[in-house]
């Protein structure tokens, strides 16, 4: 099942947005840094189907493609360690949908939080039907999440509280395929939540999403980086005013970037009543200091198309090499291998 004895770690990126200050904290730092360690086999994808989903806008999916893309290669993506590839790519992926499909419970879809959240909605507004504009993308996507993890035998799945169920949901289909073809033919995959990753606040303060228009994109220009800055909310406290960094969106990311000591720095001046105007221009011009780099790499990368295909094309010939010993053995497993 498994080539080496590495621990596999597998991330997948929804290709419907520009990557922020959030999604950098959130998950992108992290596992940059997971991809540079040797005993770790990490596999990282640009999930597009999953991104047809929610977003029917064919010009936007192929630009968050390249621009998720770029900024995982220009903050330092160890694509020699890691498999960096896209989900489309990997033609087994639906194939292996399918065949999980077909093991999978429909009473097991029905519990998934984002279809009964659809259908929530649908009885709110008094519909007739309950499932008025739901998809089977929508309905069926935690078997397509499944196949993702599965595909690749992963044995850790780094999510946020909200994916947990897609996990558990992933281990039964799973345990049901292993079961009914009797052969342990999957491995049982692990959700991993790191309570120490910090959410992100947006510029009005509720947690940096594009679904609040709220976020501050990683690599905008200087000129932008500092317009979003100055939006950040703040109190109507004075200059000389002891300020609360603890309740304070422009103290919470200053200090998810700076070290414990500048945090500590910037803490006393809150206490000292740093005026929000100072504060602000102080948080801007850590934060240009600290992305101006990979800023340069990003923008670099994004001129070149070419060189970012390439690398995600060297990366799903290392993934369909697995992918397509995988499906070998499992259409035999359900009677759909050769004859000779």
């Amino acid at each position: 099942m498994q080539a080496s004895n590495k621990t596999r770690v597998l991330t997948g990126i929804t290709t419907t947005g520009t990557p922020h200050l959030g999604n950098y904290i959130g998950a992108i730092k992290p596992a940059i840094e997971a991809s540079q360690d040797p005993n770790v086999q990490s596999f990282y994808f640009l999930a597009d189907y999953h991104a047809l989903i929610k977003c029917p806008d064919p010009k936007r999916v192929q630009e968050s493609r390249l621009e998720i893309a770029a900024t995982w290669l220009a903050l330092g993506l160890d694509t020699d360690n890691a498999i960096f590839y896209r989900q489309s790519d990997i033609p087994e992926i639906p194939e292996l949908t399918w065949m999980l499909s077909c093991v999978c419970a429909k009473g097991l879809m029905n519990r998934a939080h984002a279809y009964k959240a659809a259908v929530a909605e649908n009885e709110e507004a008094e519909n007739q039907d309950p499932d008025k504009g739901i998809t089977m993308g929508l309905f069926g996507y935690p078997v397509l999440m499944a196949a993702d993890i599965l595909m690749f035998n992963a044995n850790k799945v780094p999510v946020g509280r909200d994916q947990i169920q897609h996990i558990e949901m992933a281990r039964d289909i799973a345990g049901r395929f292993n079961h009914l073809y009797k052969g342990q033919h999957f491995v049982l995959p692990e959700a991993v939540v790191d309570d120490k990753v910090q959410l992100l606040n947006g510029l009005d303060g509720r947690k940096m999403s594009k679904s609040y228009d709220n976020t501050i994109p990683l690599f905008a220009s200087e000129k932008k980086l500092q317009k979003l800055v100055r939006k950040i909310k703040t109190n109507s406290l004075e200059p000389g005013e002891p300020k609360d960094p603890d309740s304070c969106t422009l103290f919470q990311i200053y200090s998810a970037f700076a070290t414990s000591e500048e945090t500590e720095s910037l803490r006393q001046q809150y206490a000292d009543g740093i005026g929000w105007g100072d504060a602000k221009n102080l948080v801007f011009e850590y934060l240009n200091a600290h992305l101006s780099a990979p800023r340069e790499r990003y923008n670099a990368l994004m001129e070149d198309p070419a060189h970012i295909e390439s690398v995600l094309q060297k990366g799903a010939e290392r993934a369909r090499e697995e992918a397509a010993l995988t499906m070998d053995r499992l259409r035999s497993a359900v009677g759909l291998g050769r004859f000779v």
